[in-house]
């Protein structure tokens, strides 16, 4: 492969995570890779450095405009940049912006778009944004979200959840593979076996089982921990807080679940989520009771 492979999700789904797998994937090392040179191989899509190479000038200086219209522009510059292939973190939705798509085609080589269960989302992105739940579940609802300009990043559609996931995974496609959050955490053998492959990288099982060891949660907390993560925000304790699925069971309330459900249940059925949430709303004091004694 050549060229921009998106690495694609709505926020806190796993995208940093992948990145971080792939660093120690390509890199074989037996020490894990520095969470804090991910963009030997990767870098995110709205960084300000591609977009103040393009304007000649500093993004605060630019128009919300001249920001839409330099968004190819710095596509192309990174593409021109780049031998081989780059992995581009992005958590804007497959659309186009005052008519500008936000993911250039001719500067693409493929995606990776990774889904989680917006239950969870919920709560890790609260955390995140140092906001309530039911504030992050109004964001997660707002349909066409935009996520402003601010002091490291180029503004970010986002939309509604559903919206995002629906953007990215509405038809198939081989140029880009498909993973779920839960997947990763319960098989990632598999799940991120089949995304080398996908990438035209060797399925080498020794190597595979080491980047995956390398890149677990517990060591990218370890790592956070001992040398700091440049991404974190400056508000939030940590950036790699838990790293688990089924959370909503026990720290969401039932008003919250039916929210989230009512709003995106029909992109939860397509990923295989809203039959566990039905089955717990049918009966929620004996679920959380379960879920709260594993």
């Amino acid at each position: 492969m050549g060229g921009i492979i998106w690495l694609a999700s709505y926020p806190k789904s796993g995208n940093t995570w992948t990145r971080a797998f792939l660093h120690n994937f390509v890199k074989q090392s037996d020490s894990a890779y520095d969470i804090n040179k991910m963009n030997a191989l990767s870098s995110s899509d709205n960084g300000h450095v591609w977009y103040e190479e393009v304007l000649g000038k500093k993004v605060k200086e630019a128009t919300h405009e001249e920001l839409t219209k330099a968004r190819p522009l710095a596509h192309k510059y990174i593409h021109d940049q780049t031998e081989g292939f780059i992995f581009l973190k992005t958590h804007n939705a497959l659309v186009n912006h005052d008519g500008v798509p936000l993911h250039t085609p001719q500067f693409t080589a493929g995606a990776v778009y990774i889904v989680r269960n917006p239950l969870d989302v919920a709560i890790s992105y609260s955390f995140h944004m140092d906001m309530t739940i039911d504030e992050i579940i109004e964001v997660m609802a707002e349909k066409g979200y935009l996520f402003p300009t601010n002091e490291k990043s180029v503004f970010q559609i986002q939309g509604a959840w559903s919206e995002h996931v629906y953007s990215w995974t509405r038809r198939p496609n081989p140029a880009m593979f498909t993973m779920r959050y839960e997947d990763m955490l319960n098989r990632p053998f598999d799940v991120f076996g089949d995304l080398v492959e996908f990438l035209h990288l060797p399925r080498d099982p020794l190597r595979l089982r080491t980047a995956i060891d390398l890149s677990s949660f517990k060591q990218l907390q370890k790592m956070e921990q001992t040398e700091g993560f440049r991404e974190r925000p400056k508000h939030a304790e940590k950036f790699f807080r838990e790293g688990k699925a089924g959370q909503w069971k026990t720290d969401l309330s039932v008003n919250q679940i039916k929210r989230i459900v009512k709003e995106h249940g029909e992109q939860m059925e397509r990923f295989g989520y809203l039959a566990e949430a039905e089955a717990f709303l049918r009966n929620p004091v004996a679920s959380r009771k379960a879920a709260m004694a594993i």
